[in-house]
């Protein structure tokens, strides 16, 4: 009986795999599209809570996997069905992708969404998906292949008369045609793995008596990091901004673009407050960059959610970075000015509908500010910071969003990133949004572990940052760890103790009062229920 009733729902999702297709491949006289019954988030944390909370709204099921490390995190609870994938190393669990198709196989999931990071990027892994009859909620395998190689995606781009930075758009050989291509372009210049990201295998040269050293480490890196140790060089752009483009496309050759963000503020490359808008570009250079980031999808024949990065230098001139073919960690920013939700727009993408909006519907919403709230310690370089969370408590109120993934109590493991919660204030106007952040970041209560907060209510008071006059060499010119020492460190623990006690107060006072009628909805029943092993 078990045996028939898995064959039928293996026949039900290769039924609906067949309406996708069809629905990919008509001329648009089909307007059934096939629902998804149930999702495998093939990730964790805030993002896999993140998905399967817009899942929920579509009355689609989740099925979430995790980490031996992971077992009492709350998205495991969340989701509908909880598989143990392996033991704590991601190489281990979230990178098994022959694990998570099999979890997804045999919980009757129809489609397998990756959050970003992990699996997100990987074309073998997006195929994969889709040969063994499932719907991946990203793009295609072609696409994340194309943009993957930061060569194949500067070829690719050239041919849509995308600005590029000057550089070459091949391999480098050896170290005496990078010499060459380095005294025709000029010191000081960049040298970047293909297969790069998050500052991995890149290196700036200052002058010829440096090159074939930094070459050489850049090379190894790239290889260690990515298994690929094809490098190329670009002329380096001295203090750039950072700003990126969120666009959407379709499955059937509709795209827009859901504006910029701006994201200069960084440390090792990585990124740690994100804006939307930009408060530096015009209407006219917000426009060419849209169309350069939608010339730039059309590339590579994308559907689904994509980010298109540049550069742009003091004169607003902006130049090809690179695609990131997965939902960012920063869209929530973009979510707040647009209100459109990237996750149920990447669902029914998948699931072959057209964009449910045009670029004519799409308009600026007030200002929105993200704050990555990291285990990290400002005082020492932004090392990691490992520990228990002793006490933790989100703020709360008008225009404030909290996309987190621990709770108090819990310990901070040491193999993944280090990121606890994003934290997006939103308001009318930038100056609005930035004291609401400043006043969110005042209630955020940690402790137990170092953060980046007092780093960032200290960032977006800043002069630069107020003014816009900044860039992504924020932190080196002006950041110095001595200027977080102006908190007051004891009023700050007694304030936080506090705010414990109060928060105690009224949850026993709360669970006295309503527990005799309160109905236990589904997230209290998953605390006590044991996961799916």
């Amino acid at each position: 009986m078990a045996e028939n009733g898995l064959s039928f729902l293996k026949q039900e999702r290769n039924f609906s795999t067949q309406l996708v297709n069809l629905y990919n491949h008509s001329t648009n006289q089909l307007t059934l599209a096939p629902l998804m019954q149930k999702i495998l988030v093939a990730n964790r944390g805030e993002i896999a809570m993140r998905v399967m909370r817009t899942a929920e709204e579509m009355g689609i099921k989740t099925v979430a996997v995790f980490s031996e490390a992971d077992r009492e995190m709350p998205f495991v609870r969340f989701a509908g069905e909880a598989v143990c994938i392996g033991p704590a190393p991601s190489s281990q669990s979230y990178l098994r992708a022959d694990k998570i198709i099999e979890v997804a196989k045999n919980t009757g999931a129809d489609a397998i969404h990756p959050g970003y990071g992990f699996l997100s990027e990987n074309a073998a892994f997006s195929k994969a998906v889709s040969d063994a009859g499932l719907i991946f909620i990203g793009p295609s395998a072609h696409s994340i292949e194309v943009m993957g190689s930061k060569i194949a995606a500067k070829q690719a781009a050239k041919k849509f008369n995308v600005p590029m930075v000057p550089g070459t758009d091949e391999p480098i050989k050896d170290i005496d045609e990078a010499m060459k291509i380095a005294i025709n372009t000029g010191f000081p210049l960049l040298i970047k793995a293909s297969a790069g990201g998050g500052g991995k295998g890149m290196r700036v040269v200052n002058n010829a008596a440096e090159l074939e050293s930094q070459m050489n480490m850049a090379k190894s890196e790239a290889l260690s990091a990515f298994g690929n140790d094809d490098v190329f060089i670009e002329k380096y752009v001295a203090a750039p901004k950072h700003i990126e483009i969120q666009l959407m496309g379709d499955q059937h050759g509709n795209y827009v673009y859901l504006f910029e963000r701006e994201c200069s503020i960084q440390r090792r490359h990585q990124k740690l407050i994100e804006e939307a808008p930009s408060s530096c570009l015009t209407p006219s250079i917000r426009r060419a960059m849209g169309e350069c980031a939608v010339a730039v999808a059309r590339s590579c024949n994308y559907y689904g959610a994509g980010t298109v990065e540049f550069l742009v230098d003091e004169n607003l001139d902006f130049f090809f970075l690179e695609m990131n073919t997965r939902l960012q960690v920063e869209h929530c920013v973009t979510e707040m000015i647009t209100g459109i939700d990237l996750v149920r727009e990447q669902i029914n993408i998948a699931c072959g509908n057209k964009l449910s909006f045009s670029q004519g519907d799409l308009e600026i919403n007030g200002h929105a500010i993200e704050l990555r709230v990291c285990a990290e310690d400002p005082m020492n370089n932004f090392l990691p910071d490992t520990g228990k969370l002793i006490m933790y408590q989100p703020p709360k109120g008008p225009g404030i969003r909290v996309d987190d993934g621990y709770e108090q109590g819990q310990d901070i493991p040491i193999f993944y990133d280090p990121m606890l919660a994003k934290l997006i204030a939103h308001a009318a106007t930038r100056d609005e949004a930035i004291e609401r952040l400043c006043r969110a970041i005042d209630e955020y209560y940690i402790q137990g572990i170092q953060t980046t907060l007092g780093f960032g209510k200290w960032a977006v008071r800043t002069e630069p940052f107020r003014s816009g006059k900044f860039d992504t060499k924020f932190i080196e010119k002006y950041y110095k760890p001595e200027y977080l020492l102006n908190n007051d460190p004891q009023a700050e623990e007694v304030a936080a103790l506090l705010g414990a006690y109060v928060w105690e107060k009224e949850k026993k006072q709360n669970n006295t009062t309503f527990s005799t009628n309160h109905k236990t909805n589904k997230w209290k029943a998953n605390r006590g229920v044991k996961e799916r092993n």
